[in-house]
């Protein structure tokens, strides 16, 4: 490998030579153009970008800016250990979690993969006995029930997964019609957990407290109601101390403690929004499906992080899918971007997508601190479809901003089984309104009336499989993953810190540890009854 450079999006060669032009996706999309746009993007997924606003010249221009910025030898360096998060002076090593991609990887002698595997082995052996009953709650029920204390990475992905996996059927384990409810708490506000709470039996719940630090003001507060709750439930011989797990780092002040049955470990190198494939998701995940479902979820992850290594560029699909998203931001400035699963059991995928790209490449700076001039992460939101054509697609067709679109499908239902009292079957019905929306956002509709006509020229990109499996999920969780550190390379970024989630978090202490000195602070926490 030879020396990666890191420069700014707008010093590079190639930036200067991508034409912002936004060809007529109406004359472009035909039968020929989807076949030639087909990629492979790993674990039974494939990316299409047929209605994309890409030319052949201007791809040929965005295939020289990936080159220029080396993003495929930046990812290799990553995953080899190199120090990528310049703002933490931290290694970057979510993709080991999945298997190696670029050797070995050590810290002073120590096998950093090894250690990953072996706290999956830990709690992959922990979820066994919790799903055969062999280990119970201190009152001697079994546990039914996982509830995941956490906020911020330690909820969005491992929600949006269990979601993704809670209706299907996908293992031949002996325990694999075994099926643990899961729920999770976030929210501080004590009305998300008393929710929750009141909805359980607690001599049947099992407790999973995440935080990488131990001293997440939001999960430790929450963890203070259940634990309070335990013990005025007055149900004779109920311990929270055997009904609670932790995930944490080695080094915090959750590791050693005895209010915990057990502690599974991650550590610095396994960012929040990326530790999903960790214990942070797959202590709750094998409880619920099995350990082996969370490994073939694993697999298809590592998959499509293979996929992601690939060369040439026109061949990688998160490369292609991060190229031409640079290209619509950065270039033709559009703001933000929608992603739409028609799947249901993506219902809060696109939630999980926020914090994933939001918090990667929201950033203003580059990663070495001088200011950037060029846009950089888009907004994102999203909905399932069809259910969102019902709702914000008005905007997306006919509305004065144009928002590229990503659209994810399968062929089949989760569920095997289906109705078809017109002939049509619900999944059917629900690709087809998806194929529907691809070419009517690409090529409009015409009208003596105005306010039924369709400008078109609304870009969008397809990622699509067979049915949604634990592999393809893991395929599609890494495939944005890697998309989103692309990105990141392209506008030379640091994709792993989040410095901007910490001001508002130091402000809310200083009121809470009564050192506020901002007059509008103080009143606002007045006005909200925090302080007198």
């Amino acid at each position: 490998m030879g020396e990666l450079r890191f420069n700014d999006l707008d010093r590079t060669d190639a930036f200067a030579a991508v034409e912002p032009t936004l060809p007529d996706l109406g004359r472009l999309l035909d039968a020929a153009r989807i076949e030639s746009c087909d990629v492979d993007a790993g674990g039974g997924l494939k990316y299409n970008y047929a209605a994309k606003p890409v030319t052949s010249d201007t791809l040929t221009s965005l295939l020289d800016l990936g080159r220029e910025q080396q993003i495929v030898e930046k990812f290799r360096a990553l995953a080899g250990g190199a120090i990528m998060n310049t703002g933490e002076r931290r290694r970057v090593l979510h993709h080991l979690l999945r298997g190696e991609l670029a050797g070995r990887v050590e810290e002073n002698g120590a096998d950093l993969g090894a250690f990953y595997r072996e706290q999956r082995a830990r709690f992959g052996e922990f979820a066994e006995n919790v799903r055969s009953g062999r280990l119970r709650g201190s009152t001697g029920k079994p546990f039914t029930t996982v509830v995941q204390i956490g906020i911020g990475g330690s909820d969005l992905g491992p929600r949006a997964l269990h979601l993704a996996l809670e209706h299907g059927r996908f293992s031949a384990a002996p325990s694999a019609d075994v099926r643990l409810a899961v729920r999770f708490i976030a929210n501080v506000d004590p009305d998300d957990a008393a929710a929750v709470l009141g909805s359980i039996d607690l001599e049947s719940t099992l407790f999973i407290l995440v935080s990488k630090s131990g001293t997440t003001q939001e999960t430790l507060t929450n963890h203070a109601f259940v634990v309070e709750a335990m013990k005025s439930s007055r149900i004779a011989g109920l311990r929270p101390s055997s009904h609670v797990v932790a995930v944490t780092s080695r080094l915090s002040p959750l590791a050693q403690s005895d209010e915990f049955l057990d502690a599974f470990f991650i550590d610095d190198y396994i960012g929040g929004r990326y530790s999903a494939t960790s214990a942070v998701g797959g202590v709750a995940l094998s409880c619920a499906f099995g350990p082996a479902v969370f490994d073939e979820m694993l697999a298809g992850a590592h998959a499509a992080d293979r996929a992601a290594l690939e060369t040439p560029i026109e061949r990688n699909a998160a490369a292609l899918d991060a190229l031409i998203g640079v290209y619509e931001r950065s270039i033709l400035g559009f703001s933000a971007t929608a992603v739409l699963p028609y799947s249901q059991a993506l219902l809060r995928f696109p939630a999980h997508l926020q914090q994933l790209d939001m918090e990667s490449n929201g950033k203003r700076v580059n990663r070495f601190g001088a200011e950037i001039h060029y846009p950089t992460g888009p907004v994102v939101f999203g909905e399932p479809g069809t259910n969102g054509q019902h709702s914000f697609y008005q905007l997306l067709h006919q509305g004065t901003d144009i928002v590229p679109l990503q659209f994810v499908g399968f062929r089949a239902s989760q569920i095997g089984r289906d109705v078809s009292p017109d002939g049509w079957t619900g999944t059917q019905k629900l690709n087809a309104n998806l194929a529907a929306q691809i070419v009517a956002f690409a090529k409009g509709s015409t009208d003596a009336d105005p306010n039924k006509s369709f400008p078109g020229n609304r870009p969008s990109s397809l990622l699509y499989g067979e049915r949604l499996t634990p592999r393809s999920l893991g395929a599609l969780l890494a495939h944005f993953e890697n998309k989103i550190m692309f990105q990141g390379f392209c506008w030379n970024i640091n994709s792993f810190d989040q410095e901007g989630v910490q001001l508002g978090k130091r402000l809310a202490g200083t009121i809470l540890d009564g050192t506020a000195d901002d007059e509008a602070l103080i009143r606002y926490a007045r006005m909200l009854g925090v302080v007198k």
